[in-house]
């Protein structure tokens, strides 16, 4: 005898999972779009550029709240 199985596919996200993870990528881009540049042209002369607030701080932090709001979208369940 078949079994009467409901093939039910859907999908494991909705729209305002996918929603909350394109804002997290964002910040996870743009955190690294800060973290970037800061060398020097000449490699014997030592640039202290690379050591201010965008990078030590504002970067990092970026990238931390981009995973976090990652994590946040991935367990979002959404109104039923």
């Amino acid at each position: 005898m078949k079994s009467s199985k409901k093939n039910n596919k859907e999908f494991i996200f909705k729209k305002s999972n996918y929603l909350i993870m394109t804002v997290g990528i964002i910040f996870i881009g743009l955190g690294f779009l800060l973290m970037s540049g800061g060398g020097s042209e000449d490699p014997n002369i030592f640039n202290t550029e690379i050591y201010n607030f965008r990078r030590i701080r504002l970067a990092p932090s970026l990238v931390l709240i981009g995973f976090g709001i990652q994590v946040y979208a991935i367990l979002y369940k959404g109104k039923k």
